[in-house]
């Protein structure tokens, strides 16, 4: 099939019966996949409950309003402790994503056939789990409280971590590792010198993001018993006390944009 080209550069290729044809067979596989999905949630949702959806939202939205500020005084611990289990759990996963990073990337890993599945193995599983289920596990395992919501979200971060990381390591200029084991450097100054400071401004902006991500996430983990301010809001939820539900918004609210403005800062620090 002939190529159009401009200034040696391809403008457009006329395409064969083919991949038209298979072009297409996706886009009609999308579309049933979509309407079947769309049947399936149509048949498990009670229409009839829509009726009166916006006067309940209204309802709840004058019960709400205005919000308890006393109820403030009881939620600075909640605040830490929700804090803490972003910061701690990122930085527990980040010393665990680092050596698996290394022996995920295939320019580092000392086995292509034996080690690099395996650590390809915990980064898809640690992955895979939302941080809500781990710390639904994790309290049926260890109880209720901070330490499951904090092992939650370390196990959740390892993957993201480790994953963003090797890719970053396989990146790297390989140039400069040469130069370096050339000089007769031994594999350890060879990665102190060679690849760590290529790799750590990814390193940093990896740990920033997911700090931001699990600060979001960790707001929400007391939901299942795992500490910090969703357990409040939980207990507010259960007595419908809705005074009490909208300040602890606010303050989940005024959280995320915190730390959304403190990741920013420090991205663009990094960067």
């Amino acid at each position: 099939m002939p190529n159009y080209e401009k200034n040696g550069q391809k403008v457009w290729q006329l395409r064969t019966t083919r991949s038209q044809w298979i072009r297409w067979g996706m886009w009609l596989a999308g579309l049933v996949l979509f309407l079947l999905s769309w049947q399936e949630i149509s048949d498990n949702t009670l229409w009839f409950m829509m009726d009166n959806v916006g006067e309940v939202v209204a309802d709840i939205a004058t019960r709400a309003t205005p919000p308890r500020w006393s109820y403030m005084n009881q939620l600075w611990i909640p605040i830490w402790d929700t804090l803490a289990i972003a910061t701690l759990g990122t930085i527990f996963a980040l010393f665990m994503a680092v050596p698996v990073a290394f022996l995920a990337a295939r320019n580092t890993t000392p086995s292509r056939l034996l080690v690099r599945p395996i650590a390809l193995l915990i980064i898809v599983s640690t992955r895979s789990v939302n941080s809500l289920i781990w710390a639904l596990l994790l309290v049926s395992i260890v109880g209720p409280g901070v330490l499951a919501g904090l092992i939650a979200i370390s196990i959740r971060s390892i993957g993201f971590c480790a994953k963003l990381l090797y890719e970053a390591i396989e990146e790297i200029n390989v140039v400069q590792v040469e130069a370096i084991r050339a000089t007769g450097a031994s594999p350890l100054q060879v990665m102190a010198y060679g690849i760590v400071p290529q790799i750590m401004p990814a390193f940093a902006g990896i740990a920033v993001f997911r700090w931001d991500i699990n600060i979001r996430e960790s707001t929400v983990l007391g939901l299942v018993g795992a500490g910090g301010i969703g357990l409040q809001l939980q207990s507010s939820l259960n007595v419908l006390a809705w005074p009490q539900v909208s300040l602890i918004l606010l303050v989940i609210l005024f959280a995320v944009i915190i730390g959304e403005w403190v990741s920013a800062k420090v991205r663009g620090a990094i960067i």
